[in-house]
């Protein structure tokens, strides 16, 4: 499959300039699309240059920061626009770790998502503090529970698309960010039918670089799994 791998970033450039030649290094065949929100750390302008020499690597730069979610629906559209089979979706801060985008590749012929899950084999988390892996656990719980999503690991950013799924979203009404986004795209492509599974991964948290979640983040999120579960009992889920 041709596929392209969706990076969104701000205040990024120390992470981005390890991640993106470690990927082409394990993976020639691999696109990456890095979508800036206009960091003033120069992430944009490093990737930039770097895609000048190296035409695997593009940089879509937003004029202001707008979201994580927002971020992947513009890498989605690109992906759609410019014929790739899959899409791969990661973070910058190497907490999801190259190496494992081949077991991604493996099975994304099998089914239609994969989802990197932290939480199938027991738990897979190193170094988060004791009350974030509570808060991550139990809110995985409690969304399988309201929303009847089929998966342990709802909220996590690891994980690829086939091209059919993201075709068969209307992604301009996906508006959602942070772990809420997770969830509903999640949620829309169980309840369109496709086939989804997960695989484990180890998620290891930033050493360099701070956090981007919020408490607005997780309030979104304790609103959208009551969102989803209404919207799928009347059949509008998207």
């Amino acid at each position: 499959m041709k596929t392209i791998v969706i990076i969104p970033t701000y205040n990024e450039l120390h992470n981005i300039q390890k991640l993106i030649p470690e990927i082409l290094e394990l993976y020639p065949e691999i696109n990456i699309l890095v979508v800036d929100d206009n960091s003033p750390d120069g992430t944009a302008d490093f990737v930039t240059q770097f895609g000048n020499r190296d035409k695997r690597v593009i940089c879509l730069k937003r004029e202001k920061k707008m979201g994580l979610g927002t971020a992947y629906v513009a890498g989605f559209k690109f992906m759609l626009a410019n014929g790739y089979d899959a899409a791969i979706q990661m973070d910058a801060d190497f907490s999801h770790d190259p190496k494992e985008i081949e077991n991604f590749q493996k099975i994304i012929d099998i089914y239609d998502l994969v989802i990197g899950s932290r939480y199938i084999y027991g738990v897979r988390v190193i170094n988060w503090p004791i009350r974030r892996l509570l808060l991550s656990y139990f809110a995985n719980l409690y969304t399988r529970v309201i929303t009847g999503l089929p998966i342990k690991d709802a909220t996590g950013g690891f994980k690829c698309f086939r091209k059919e799924v993201l075709q068969a979203i209307d992604l301009d009404k996906i508006h959602s960010n942070g772990y809420s986004f997770q969830i509903e795209m999640n949620f829309i492509t169980w309840k369109k039918n496709f086939k989804l599974t997960e695989i484990p991964i180890t998620f290891i948290d930033r050493v360099k670089g701070t956090s981007k979640m919020s408490k607005k983040i997780v309030r979104e999120a304790v609103t959208m799994v009551w969102k989803l579960r209404f919207k799928g009992m009347l059949g509008k889920y998207n």
